[in-house]
């Protein structure tokens, strides 16, 4: 399998699966929150903010693939390994708020690992694109 393959395929997965947490929490927030890892969760009018939560997951995982259609695969990797931001400062969040540590490392340290190798695919794939071909690197300069 190339480079390439394997970097759309965990783009995708990575697409899908934050998708399905986005969309969760705007769908049903009070059963997908307890699995985020903190200790307690907002109640009553200040559910909103798991709400802002699935906006944010879903919009992120819509990037990706628009990204992925528009063919813009280094626009891709560059975003991918900012987007792993997010999971670090997820994983700081439950960490300073003493959930639990598994989750934070489990879940949002993992994920921001997978997220980072992703985005690092997507540009290591750009730089095999431009040693086999070397009119594309002055093409693009």
């Amino acid at each position: 399998m190339t480079v390439s393959r394997i970097a759309t395929a965990l783009s995708l997965v990575g697409a899908a699966f934050i998708l399905y947490i986005g969309i969760s929490y705007l769908v049903s927030p009070e059963t997908i929150a307890p699995g985020f890892g903190l200790p307690a969760w907002p109640d009553g009018d200040a559910t909103a903010f798991l709400h802002l939560k699935g906006v944010r997951d879903t919009m992120s995982g819509l990037l990706i693939l628009a990204l992925l259609a528009a063919k813009q695969r280094y626009a891709l990797g560059i975003t991918t390994l900012v987007i792993a931001l997010v999971p670090v400062g997820d994983m700081l969040t439950v960490l300073s708020w003493n959930g639990s540590s598994a989750a934070a490392f489990g879940i949002h340290g993992l994920t921001a690992a997978l997220v980072f190798f992703t985005g690092g695919l997507l540009l290591r794939e750009q730089q095999l694109t431009n040693r086999s071909n070397p009119r594309r690197v002055v093409a693009n300069a």
